[in-house]
């Protein structure tokens, strides 16, 4: 039987930055993962140079059942300490848009942070470990796993949620709480591409590859960022952001103009230059190709704009500023970037992240039903629940 003072489940970013901290405590830690390689999510994120935070993460760039529990960690260990932290590494980087920071280099280099503040603080890192039983114990938990018996005082469950399964998505995690009394809230995938029904897909899926900025709206929350066309559906930021808002059945408002008024456009084409098709007008909007294909899509006369019809009009410019579109689905679990819902966050301590009626039992990052926007904010999340459990375990 091993002993140590705390294991953690998790070798991702979560696990790794609180076994650091609570190694910094004096605490004898060992991470335990079941995969071969540490942090494969964070060497994949951002094209694989890590959208490590956003200088903009606050409370409101999150989902939550309970939307103030991320508060209290989110306010304790900030994405100006973990700034502070990639610059004491000299880890090179820029902002993208919208407070986005990425490496400049590698995302290896957050995994390297990471790794080298484990070493620092005396953690042992296990991988390739299965963790077959979790039981509790008279003075913590009981471990059975491929590498051997563990005893530890405090337990820490960082095993991420359910998005991208290549990279070893389970739900250990969530078999762990509701084994131990703790509410998990129903799953989805989030920050995932749309599909969209056959009628739809046999226009759109021309246009695969072009990349529009828009307005994405669903349940009174929009998203203005680029949208891009693919073979099965609709992706690019603004769709990744709206999906986790979006529930199957609802239907979505894209304006395709959200820099223009659609109907003063149209009404200008027709007094500065009305024998011009429709099309070679839409053309001065968007890529030549989709302003084809929009009107062959939704049915438009591409004759001179001075023949349309002021109902037509009228319905033309209806659909470029609220294109109302039903997606059939997402891509789910296989491409999300992250998973809405978790470990019911009325369960834990929003301050240590400890189970409230659990002693000694911890859940850290995307295991918890608290769900960031795409750009950044899941990373801090990760660094502030792991920190805040780490300075306690």
């Amino acid at each position: 039987m091993q002993q140590r003072d705390v294991i953690v489940i998790g070798a991702g970013a979560a696990g790794l930055f609180c076994a650091a901290e609570a190694g910094k405590r004096g605490r004898r830690v060992e991470v335990l993962d079941h995969a071969k390689k540490v942090g494969r999510k964070i060497l994949m994120s951002g094209g694989g140079r890590c959208n490590f935070t956003n200088m903009y993460a606050s409370a409101e760039n999150f989902l939550s059942a309970n939307l103030h529990f991320c508060k209290s960690a989110l306010s304790r260990y900030t994405q100006w300490d973990f700034i502070s932290l990639v610059n004491d590494y000299g880890i090179a980087y820029h902002e993208k848009t919208l407070g986005q920071l990425f490496c400049d280099e590698s995302a290896k280099d957050i995994v390297r942070l990471l790794l080298s503040e484990c070493d620092k603080a005396g953690v042992s890192v296990t991988t390739r470990c299965e963790v077959v039983s979790v039981e509790k114990s008279d003075n913590g938990y009981y471990l059975s796993t491929s590498s051997g018996d563990y005893a530890c005082e405090s337990l820490v469950i960082a095993t991420g949620g359910l998005s991208m399964p290549k990279l070893g998505a389970t739900p250990f995690g969530y078999k762990v709480a509701e084994q131990f009394g703790l509410n998990v809230l129903p799953t989805r995938a989030a920050l995932v591409p749309f599909t969209l029904h056959d009628a739809d897909k046999q226009h759109i899926s021309e246009l695969s590859g072009v990349s529009v900025d828009v307005s994405a709206g669903c349940q009174d929350t929009s998203f203005k960022e680029a949208m891009l066309f693919t073979h099965r559906g609709l992706s690019g930021p603004a769709m990744l952001q709206i999906s986790s808002y979006w529930t199957p059945g609802e239907t979505l408002q894209i304006n395709l103009l959200p820099e223009n008024d659609a109907q003063a456009f149209i009404e200008n084409a027709r007094n500065r230059s009305p024998d011009a098709l429709l099309a070679t007008c839409l053309a001065q909007l968007f890529p030549k190709r989709m302003a084809l294909t929009l009107i062959n899509y939704l049915g438009w006369r591409n004759c001179p704009v001075k023949q349309l019809s002021h109902s037509e009009c009228d319905a033309i410019a209806s659909a470029l500023n609220d294109w109302q579109v039903k997606p059939n689905g997402t891509e789910g679990y296989r491409t999300a970037e992250v998973t809405l819902g978790g470990v019911d966050t009325d369960n834990l301590s929003s301050k240590t992240m400890m189970a409230k009626d659990v002693d000694g039992l911890y859940f850290i990052g995307e295991v918890v039903d608290v769900t960031g926007w795409l750009g950044g904010y899941n990373f801090q999340w990760a660094w502030s629940s792991g920190w805040a459990a780490g300075q306690v375990v």
